[in-house]
């Protein structure tokens, strides 16, 4: 049971990390970077391909902080591509450090689509990246250019690649009669009440929704209400390409030639013929980026914490919506909130609370990454660790390859199973070990600043 602590007793660290919506807000907009213009392009590489054969798409995956941005870039660069962002939270104008957003000089050598295209308050879904996604798409390739897809949220690129199921769109006056019946739940912060408003309407599979996901509850019974069905009862398009043995259980060594096969066989049915590749590392050098990676998130006054701030100078509150559910600005939420209710003073081992959270949610979630990225057969994986001209090489001619075979050279292949007792126990015996925020004099110049930035926040508000 969710426990919500009143702001008249004395509030703990703990306590501040169940923070819930509890209502409707009213929105104070500020101003974010300006959207990125697109490029002139004069080169056409794909205007004499035959109208008869299907265009090729470069999609990189991987888990958070395996380097996958990096290589889209430079892969860009080689090939004469755009690239288009897979991450649920670039799209967000002002999440810049916590989503490892390309910069503004990265964006202005190469187009990046997706990027920036929304305020924070707004909620975003899979259906619309897809709808996105395809149309930029589309306009890269009748400008010549090679699209290049880049992010690690599965569900978008799933559906991006295998289609989206044929979901009937709520009419206005549906639409607004849901809003109608959700607002007061919504209002209250009766996140159990609404969702038995929606079990009862038809969906039980709405109680295993994420926590405040006010946007898929709404969507679900728009659904019932348009269709007289739940959302599962429509087909996903990727269930008919999905192998029925697959499964997320470690079974024997696979062929290569297999893997390969099992990727044509997937590709071929395919609107464009997707070249999809999966970038990661071992895990615990994985584990070992992505603490650096929360580190360097933090450094210095105009970090993540400086983001998480405007998100709750807008009236949002910790998993209240899309921006605020993303992993980093939930848990500076949260730290920032307990701050602000113990006058803008923190001590050193309340930072370091916050930081090992973040950190440990960011390796969670990698980990859900490579389990849903393993059952994708489409997906080449390939050691991140390897020298990136190498890994860069590889792909480039993996795309003006025309025989059809693509064989991943064995010094490059990153397995997708754990395969051995000493990495098993290793990832057991993890520890994180930080490299610049050890100590208390580490983290006084962040400290200095909530007690500045969230004492007046309490004034203010």
């Amino acid at each position: 049971m969710l426990v919500l602590q009143s702001i008249h007793s004395p509030p703990t660290y703990s306590h501040m990390n169940n923070i819930a919506t509890l209502g409707t807000m009213v929105f104070r907009l500020v101003s974010f970077n300006t959207l990125v213009p697109r490029r002139m392009l004069t080169t056409c590489c794909a205007s004499t391909t035959k109208k008869s054969k299907k265009e090729k798409v470069i999609v990189i995956s991987g888990p958070t902080g395996a380097g996958k941005s990096r290589l889209a870039l430079e892969l860009a660069k080689k090939l004469n591509g755009e690239i288009i962002s897979a991450d649920s939270v670039q799209v967000y104008q002002g999440l810049d450090i916590g989503s490892a957003k390309p910069s503004l000089n990265d964006r202005k050598e190469v187009p990046h689509h997706l990027v920036d295209i929304l305020h924070p308050c707004e909620d975003y879904s899979v259906g619309r990246f897809f709808n996105d996604g395809r149309k930029a798409t589309r306009d890269i390739i009748e400008n010549g250019c090679v699209p290049i897809v880049a992010g690690g949220t599965g569900l978008y690129l799933r559906w991006y690649i295998y289609g989206k199921p044929e979901v009937p769109k709520a009419s206005p006056e549906i639409a607004s009669e849901v809003r109608s019946e959700i607002f007061d739940f919504q209002r209250r912060g009766d996140w159990d009440g609404a969702v038995q408003l929606v079990v009862k309407a038809g969906d039980p599979k709405a109680q295993y929704l994420t926590f405040n996901d006010w946007y898929r509850l709404k969507r679900s019974l728009e659904i019932i209400k348009s269709s007289g069905s739940p959302p599962s009862a429509f087909q996903v398009p990727y269930d008919s390409f999905r192998n029925p043995s697959d499964s997320g259980a470690a079974g024997p060594p696979i062929d290569n030639a297999f893997i390969n096969n099992k990727i044509d066989d997937v590709s071929k049915d395919l609107e464009y013929d997707f070249k999809c590749f999966f970038l990661s590392s071992q895990r615990l050098d994985l584990y070992r980026q992505i603490d650096q990676r929360c580190e360097n998130m933090l450094s210095g006054v105009e970090g993540l914490l400086s983001e998480a701030s405007q998100l709750l100078d807008l009236g949002l509150l910790p998993n209240s919506n899309s921006a605020s559910r993303a992993i980093g600005y939930r848990q500076a939420m949260e730290y920032l909130l307990y701050c602000q209710q113990q006058g803008g003073i923190s001590s050193a081992g309340e930072f370091f609370e916050f930081l090992s959270r973040f950190q440990q949610a960011s390796r969670n979630f990698a980990k859900r990454q490579l389990t849903w990225f393993r059952n994708e057969n489409i997906y080449h994986w390939i050691d991140a660790s390897q020298p990136l001209d190498k890994v860069l090489n590889f792909i480039y001619d993996a795309y003006h390859d025309k025989s059809g075979n693509l064989v991943v050279p064995e010094s490059l292949q990153m397995k997708k199973d754990l395969s051995s007792r000493s990495e098993i126990s290793g990832l057991k015996a993890y520890r994180t070990k930080n490299r610049h925020l050890v100590r208390r004099e580490d983290c006084a110049e962040i400290l200095n600043w909530i007690r500045m930035t969230q004492t007046q926040h309490n004034l203010v508000h």
